[in-house]
């Protein structure tokens, strides 16, 4: 009778994980349907947490690669070109070929495609959210330049130090990753003007292009919606209460000891005239 309590124990101790699983993926689609039918749109959303492997302890880190490309794209095309497209994006960026596809294809869609940054959107999210047409930011939240990157040194940097010493003193290692930078840049600039290039005079795109791709900043540099502002992006701050619950439903796994802890529950201030009415 022990014995068979504690293989109960057991089995219910290794479903459970599953089972909450299923059910949280279950009310992420509830709450999709809710904003696809109160927005009439398709909602996709590219979302990247570092997760943490229960066994080994060491963290993964997630980021835009081919087969979020393929999955992005394929939703567009089981999508009516004429419905709008909403983009939640919430990356640290990731692989220039499979972002460069994604932002082609929210280019590409003749509906109205907006993407809603909850947090955050760097680099190769940023190089999406410049394709839509309007982008919605949280007050707090960030996008990024779209500066190359080689390995591990930014592109801009790269030719800055090939190019400050004479020929002859430059390694044929620097040379040839100076040229390889150059490129990158090239490639890049361009990219960025030929998205902005139907919601933008051109000389003003290509200013934008040249901005955000040549090293003006460090690459984590973060944009926010003031500057965003300023920069003349298609930005809008008014972030629709639902789609922050749907990030909710994308928590980061919990460590066993969490860093960040608060009660969950909105607070409020009550307004003067309601608290005058309830004084009479």
């Amino acid at each position: 009778m022990k014995m068979d309590i504690f293989w109960l124990f057991f089995m219910l101790s290794a479903l459970q994980p599953i089972i909450k699983q299923k059910l949280l993926e279950a009310s992420r689609k509830r709450l999709m349907a809710i904003i696809e039918g109160e927005r009439k749109s398709r909602v996709v959303l590219l979302v990247h947490r570092q997760e943490t492997m229960s066994l080994l302890g060491f963290p993964l880190f997630r980021y835009i690669d081919i087969n979020d490309s393929e999955e992005v794209i394929r939703a567009i095309h089981l999508t009516d070109p004429e419905i709008p497209l909403d983009l939640v994006l919430h990356t640290p960026g990731g692989l220039v070929l499979a972002a460069t596809q994604i932002a082609r294809a929210v280019f590409k869609h003749k509906g109205k495609v907006t993407v809603f940054v909850p947090h955050y959107a760097m680099s190769g999210g940023t190089l999406i959210a410049l394709a839509a047409d309007e982008i919605v930011m949280c007050e707090h939240a960030v996008l990024g330049p779209v500066d190359p990157q080689l390995g591990e040194y930014p592109a801009a940097s790269i030719l800055k130090a090939a190019y400050q010493k004479p020929i002859a003193e430059v390694e044929d290692k620097t040379l040839i990753l100076a040229d390889q930078a150059e490129k990158a840049v090239a490639q890049m600039r361009r990219e960025v003007e030929e998205l902005l290039a139907d919601k933008y005079p051109a000389e003003q795109a290509a200013d934008m292009a040249k901005l955000l791709t040549s090293g003006t900043w460090t690459h984590d540099y973060p944009i926010t919606y003031e500057r965003a502002h300023e920069l003349n992006f298609r930005v809008r701050s008014d972030m629709p209460e639902n789609m922050l619950r749907l990030m909710q439903l994308y928590s980061q796994p919990m460590r066993r000891q969490p860093s960040v802890e608060y009660v969950p529950l909105p607070y409020r201030t009550t307004r003067r005239s309601s608290r005058a009415g309830d004084s009479s």
